[in-house]
């Protein structure tokens, strides 16, 4: 099980070790408690993703591992 606390402020990076930024807030679907995407406080500014409001939206359906940093693919 991951908690929100346990993710919070860590370091974003894309599969090729590429940091993007700092996880700054997650968006939940509360009908179905299902994640739907990472904002994400830009360190280093990356082409693939949408910005809104100064922030990354990354679809959580790019995460491929949450442990030390979140790894995540570019979009495809």
């Amino acid at each position: 099980m991951i908690t929100a606390k346990s993710i919070a402020k860590k370091i974003v990076t894309l599969s090729d070790g590429t940091i993007i930024g700092e996880l700054y807030n997650v968006l939940v679907d509360f009908k179905t408690g299902s994640l739907l995407s990472l904002l994400v406080k830009p360190s280093k500014n990356v082409d693939y993703f949408e910005i809104q409001d100064d922030l990354y939206v990354i679809p959580f359906d790019l995460v491929k591992a949450i442990s030390d940093y979140i790894v995540v693919d570019r979009r495809r």
